[in-house]
């Protein structure tokens, strides 16, 4: 006869589940279809539900990406709450010590950021897009861009470390909070929580480019700029920076420029002085066409005539019909 090894008790509530079935007295009573135990085994058809098995909870916070769904489910999602990107892959070991931990961090943080799980092999496009070489690599993405990442599998506390570094700060929060009131119309409001915001961290990047947008609205061109001065350069503040010196001319008077321009057409200086003020009107193409023109004659106002043309395809944008004929037409002039 082969030896029979009793299972532990342990092992025996994971493998069978309770059934209540009805007893000769009208009362409900456990079965003894498992040889008098409450416990049927795996093989048993009647298990319909068990008390001792967790039922799998979805975290709404925890997505599987595919390059379909990327631009929803990370990059537009990121302008709410950070999201983590986690690159994995079934094979990779390290993977699958990483993702639970990502996993149950994401549960611990019930909704303050979320965590995007990337198959690369499933994904390849998403996997080149972002330069991964080596997986587990997790991205963390706010406001659609990068911010931070690591590769492969790190301590907990390290991990711990990393989310820290990408979640909002008081200052990222009093951002949102003026973006929010100013939706609703209290400019003065806004900007006073703008200002708070600055006197705590002079250089914050959010706070510095939406006070200074504040300010150009309100013409208030100078304040704007010694705001962007203390920022690090880059796209917004350029175009904030443009826009703010386009605004400076919003106050003249077309009639009066317009006079000067018709007793002096050759006069380039007052040509771009009228045609700063149509810029500022938002008048844009008739503005280019005048700066254009003034770069082709190749004056001493060629210069600047051309530093007021990239400033308004800074406020327009790289992909307005204006800045992509303009720009070909600025090169050709120059070159």
């Amino acid at each position: 006869m082969d030896e029979v090894v009793d299972e532990p008790r342990e092992r025996q509530v994971i493998d069978c589940a309770v059934v209540i079935e009805g007893g000769d007295d009208g009362r409900e009573n456990p079965s003894e279809g498992c040889g008098g135990s409450l416990f049927h085994s795996r093989e048993s058809t009647t298990r319909p539900f068990s008390i001792l098995e967790p039922m799998e909870v979805t975290n709404p916070h925890i997505n599987d990406v595919t390059t379909a769904d990327f631009q929803q489910e990370v990059l537009l999602k990121s302008r709410d709450v950070p999201v983590l990107v986690d690159f994995w892959a079934e094979w990779c070991g390290p993977c699958k010590s990483l993702s639970p931990l990502l996993e149950r961090m994401t549960d611990e943080a019930a909704g303050a950021f979320v965590l995007a799980k990337v198959d690369v092999d499933a994904n390849q496009e998403l996997s080149a897009q972002f330069g991964v070489q080596s997986i587990p690599t997790v991205v963390a993405i706010v406001n659609g861009k990068e911010v931070n990442r690591f590769s492969g599998s790190l301590p907990e506390a390290s991990i711990r470390t990393f989310i820290d570094s990408v979640m909002p700060s008081e200052i990222d929060l009093m951002v949102e909070e003026a973006r929010t009131v100013l939706i609703s119309g209290d400019v003065v409001a806004a900007e006073h929580i703008l200002r708070q915001a600055l006197e705590m961290q002079s250089d914050h990047q959010e706070a510095g480019t939406s006070l200074a947008a504040l300010l150009i609205d309100k013409g208030d061109t100078e304040g704007a700029m010694i705001v962007l001065g203390k920022l690090v350069p880059d796209a917004d503040v350029d175009r904030l920076q443009g826009a703010a010196r386009l605004r400076k001319a919003a106050g003249t008077d077309i009639s009066v420029l317009e006079a000067a321009v018709q007793s002096s057409p050759d006069d380039d200086e007052a040509q771009l002085q009228l045609a700063r003020a149509l810029a500022a009107r938002d008048e844009y193409e008739p503005a280019l066409d005048r700066m254009l023109a003034i770069v082709r004659r190749g004056g001493e106002s060629k210069e600047d005539a051309r530093l007021a043309m990239v400033d308004i395809f800074g406020v327009l944008g790289a992909e307005h019909p204006l800045t992509s004929s303009y720009r070909r037409q600025l090169a050709s002039a120059l070159y």
